[in-house]
C-alpha cells in the first residue's frame, strides 16, 4: 500500500489493459473537474506514438521505459489530478516508488473480463495471439505488484465505468489529502 504520503491529491488508476482505467479516469475528471492524464496520450505527446507503434519501432523494453517516464510526467503535473498508468509501469521499481506520491486505485478484473474488453483494440499489441493465455500469465505476474502499491482495490468485472467512478469517489473521501478538494 502506498499510503499516499504526498501532501497533494494525485490519484493514479492502475490495472491490466481492459480494466477501465481510461473510461473511469474520464468520468472522474468530469465529476471532479480535475485534470486527467492518460498514459497512452502522454506517450503519444512525448514520444510520437501509441504503444503498438512504439513496440514496433523501439521494442518492448524501451516502450516500457517510455511508459514509466510518461507516468513520471503525469505525477509531476499540478495537483489535484487523475492519471491512468500504463499497465506495465508497475513492473518498474522506480515507478512503484513514485506511486507513493499518489493515492493508487487498482481496478482488478478476471482475465476473461479483461480480454473481452481489450481484445481487438488496434493499439494493444500483446493480444494478437492467445489473448487469454497472455492476459492470464501477465496478470499473475503483475497482480502482486498492483496489490502492494494499491491504496484502494476494486473488483470491476461486473461494474460499469460510472459505478466504478462512484466507488472511487466514496473511497477517496477517506483520504484527507483528496477529501478536502471534493466538496460536500
Amino acid at each position: 500500500m502506498s499510503s499516499a504520503r504526498s501532501s497533494a491529491c494525485r490519484v493514479v488508476l492502475v490495472g491490466m489493459m481492459g480494466s477501465g482505467k481510461t473510461a473511469v479516469g474520464r468520468i472522474l475528471a468530469a465529476r471532479t473537474g480535475w485534470p486527467y492524464h492518460d498514459n497512452d496520450a502522454l506517450l503519444e505527446r512525448v514520444y510520437g506514438g501509441n504503444p503498438r507503434q512504439l513496440l514496433a519501432e523501439i521494442g518492448e523494453e524501451q516502450m516500457h521505459a517510455d511508459e514509466a517516464e510518461a507516468l513520471r510526467l503525469g505525477l509531476d503535473s499540478p495537483a489535484p489530478c487523475l492519471i491512468a498508468a500504463a499497465a506495465a509501469t508497475v513492473l518498474d521499481p522506480a515507478s512503484r516508488g513514485r506511486l507513493k506520491q499518489a493515492v493508487v486505485v487498482w481496478l482488478r478484473a478476471r482475465p476473461e473480463t479483461l480480454v473481452a474488453r481489450a481484445a481487438g483494440a488496434a493499439h494493444r499489441p500483446f493480444l494478437a495471439v492467445d489473448p487469454l493465455g497472455w492476459m492470464t500469465a501477465t496478470a499473475a505476474k503483475r497482480n502482486p505488484l498492483y496489490r502492494a502499491t494499491a491504496d484502494i482495490s476494486l473488483d470491476v468485472d461486473d461494474l460499469r465505468p460510472e459505478q466504478i467512478a462512484d466507488q472511487i469517489l466514496v473511497a477517496l473521501a477517506k483520504f484527507p489529502v483528496c477529501a478536502a478538494l471534493m466538496g460536500p
